[in-house]
């Protein structure tokens, strides 16, 4: 029943063009409240059984028993809700349990980003790693190139992984003084077209000479087909950098929070920070105002100089 359940959910969000990723999430998140709803209360979950009560004792669970982040909580909610609100458009309820149901409330957190002197070790790594597969493993060279390039694209861009991956070659514009890419489908299916900095050319310009195959921009090299990466394989590029530069936490979204945090330190307004980065809100992009965790604990050091 619960497997039926959430194939229909599923292609639900499927037909509503999410993100696979998105979409996995929702799944994930979904599964865990069936496993609890069914241990509670000894039967099988169906979206009409969901009452107001189950939604505050799982919260109180997620809370008090498993003691997860508010971060956690409030996403898990979110994929519950989503759920419900899809049941009760469908007619398979006549009230949303989570209508009046609030999330748990945290001190807003800066998203990670990486700062100035990690930015310095990730590029200088990237620069030996590409000299030393040039120098000494040339049968490497042309995918240690391409994982160079679309690290810095990465960090330059502020792409999210999506979009970076389904980039195709005809949706590049480059020419030595000015370049951009269009983002044919963005978050919300909306596109955007996303100029390119003197960096993110160089590194475009790089890969393109190296003579890259097929119609993705970032493809594989190895082997007969020229497939697009998928996020999986950029995502394991990404880790083998962070290693290699001593960096604790390195994503795509690292990558993305690191160009914007970059564009506000050089005072570039928010409205364009957001439209650089495909934002619907300007909520979400003052997230880049807010204090990290970093700032937090310099502040707090500082107390104990002088």
């Amino acid at each position: 029943m619960v497997n039926d359940l959430l194939s229909v959910f599923e292609k639900h969000l499927n037909d509503l063009d999410v993100s696979p990723l998105t979409t996995r999430g929702y799944l994930a998140d979904l599964r865990h409240f069936a496993r609890w709803f069914e241990q509670t209360n000894a039967e099988v979950l169906t979206v009409q059984r969901i009452t107001p009560t189950d939604v505050k004792e799982y919260k109180h669970f997620l809370l008090g028993v498993e003691r997860r982040k508010a971060s956690t909580i409030n996403r898990r909610l979110a994929s519950l809700s989503a759920l419900t609100k899809w049941a009760r458009r469908t007619g398979q309820i006549q009230s949303d349990p989570l209508e009046n149901i609030k999330g748990v409330a945290s001190a807003e957190r800066a998203p990670k980003w990486l700062d100035r002197h990690q930015q310095f070790k990730l590029m200088r790594t990237i620069e030996n790693d590409v000299q030393l597969a040039k120098s000494r493993y040339p049968k490497r060279w042309l995918t240690r190139r391409r994982d160079a390039s679309l690290v810095m694209f990465l960090l330059h861009t502020g792409l999210r992984l999506s979009e970076a991956a389904g980039l195709r070659m005809d949706d590049v514009q480059l020419s030595e003084r000015k370049g951009s890419v269009l983002v044919r489908n963005g978050k919300g299916g909306k596109q955007r077209s996303v100029p390119l900095n003197v960096e993110a050319r160089k590194a475009l310009q790089e890969w393109l000479s190296a003579g890259p195959r097929g119609e993705y921009l970032w493809t594989i090299v190895e082997g007969d087909k020229a497939e697009a990466l998928s996020g999986r394989a950029v995502q394991r590029i990404l880790q083998r950098y962070a290693k290699a530069a001593g960096i604790e936490d390195l994503t795509p979204h690292v990558c993305r929070h690191t160009f914007a945090k970059n564009l506000v330190d050089n005072q570039v307004g928010l409205e364009m920070v957001a439209a650089l980065l495909g934002h619907s809100s300007l909520n979400t992009t003052r997230l880049y105002v807010t204090p990290s965790e970093r700032d937090l604990e310099q502040a707090v050091e500082r107390l104990g100089v002088g």
